[in-house]
Parts: C-alpha cells; sequence; structure tokens
C-alpha cells in the first residue's frame, strides 16, 4: 500500500468513526428513548411543586429502559419557571440524579421542589434581589433542581446526592434544600 493510500484511508477511517461517534451521542443528548435500565431505579417520581402546589406521580422511564415523552413533558411542566411560566426540557441526567437520591433515602416518598427550572429573566431578578442566584445557573437551562424530601433529613440528602457523584451538590440547611445539577461533580 503506498503512503497516499495509507493516508487517505486513515483520513476516511478516522471520519467514519468520529461521525459515527458523534451520531451515537448525539442521538442519546437529543432523543433520550433509552437508558440502561439494569442499572437504574425504577423510573417513577412523586413531586410537588412547592410554588404552584402541584403534584406529580410518573413513571418516566420504564423497565426496559424506554423513556415516556408525555411523562417527561409532565415533569417539564410542573419544573416550570413560576416566575414566568415558561416551560424547559429538563436535563434527563438530572432526573436520574434526583430519582436515584430518592430511591437511597426517601424510599417512596414526595419530592418538594423550591426551583427547577428558571428563566433566564428570572434569574436575572433573583441575582438583583440578591437571592444567591448566579449569572450562569445550571437552572437557566434546565440542570438544577432545588428540593427536600420531606421526613428526611437534609444532612442525609446531601450525603446521598454527593455519594452518587452525578454532579453538583449544594447543601442549603438555612433555606431548607439542597441542590443538585447535572453540571460537573462539585460540592458546596
Amino acid at each position: 500500500m503506498s503512503q497516499e493510500t495509507e493516508e487517505i484511508w486513515s483520513r476516511r477511517f478516522f471520519l467514519k468513526s468520529s461521525l459515527a461517534g458523534m451520531l451515537i451521542l448525539g442521538s442519546r443528548l437529543m432523543f433520550p428513548e433509552s437508558a440502561a435500565a439494569h442499572s437504574l431505579p425504577e423510573g417513577r417520581l412523586r413531586l410537588y411543586n412547592a410554588h404552584t402546589d402541584e403534584r406529580l406521580q410518573v413513571t418516566y422511564r420504564n423497565q426496559s429502559g424506554r423513556y415516556d415523552q408525555e411523562a417527561l413533558k409532565d415533569i417539564n411542566f410542573l419544573l416550570r419557571c413560576h416566575h414566568s411560566k415558561k416551560v424547559c426540557q429538563m436535563d434527563i441526567q438530572l432526573l436520574e440524579f434526583v430519582n436515584q437520591v430518592e430511591k437511597s433515602v426517601g424510599q417512596g416518598k414526595e419530592i418538594q421542589i423550591y426551583s427547577g427550572y428558571r428563566s433566564p429573566s428570572y434569574n436575572k431578578l433573583l441575582i438583583r434581589l440578591g437571592r444567591g442566584a448566579v449569572p450562569n445557573s445550571l437552572h437557566t437551562v434546565g440542570q438544577a433542581m432545588d428540593f427536600s424530601i420531606p421526613g428526611v433529613r437534609l444532612s442525609k440528602v446531601r450525603r446521598a446526592a454527593a455519594k452518587l457523584r452525578l454532579g453538583g451538590v449544594g447543601y442549603y440547611s438555612r433555606q431548607g434544600f439542597v441542590h443538585i445539577d447535572s453540571g460537573p461533580v462539585r460540592y458546596w
């Protein structure tokens, strides 16, 4: 094989491999149809939005790992910005994170949500009011949630979330909630 043929083959192989990898990764991120169900707990949540006084009991993923798109829409609506009423597609990884925390310490209890999605305008308002919001909050892209599980100590919820190492974990004992997000693993 000539050097020119090897270079063409190498470039083709690289491009095909890169394209295949992007398609696989992209399809999982954009179209969350299924998960590795064998490694995840039951995809069922009981949620309560403290701002809107709405409840939702939902199975968002079945035993074979398929996500129920209507159930995900219901979750997105429940976790909408209570200030602007805008709805955002919540990150599947965030939902799996809160589900695993609840399964490890909540044992089927309802999760009380204080903040899910926040519209950028509401986030800016919170910053102006000095309410602890940050400019690049993951709440504004559907990747963060502030919650508690009534009847479970916040410190226990925080330890369970930190142990999972699935994203950021913030502990706000005075405010009465734990923050989790699907960003990099970090603690505060």
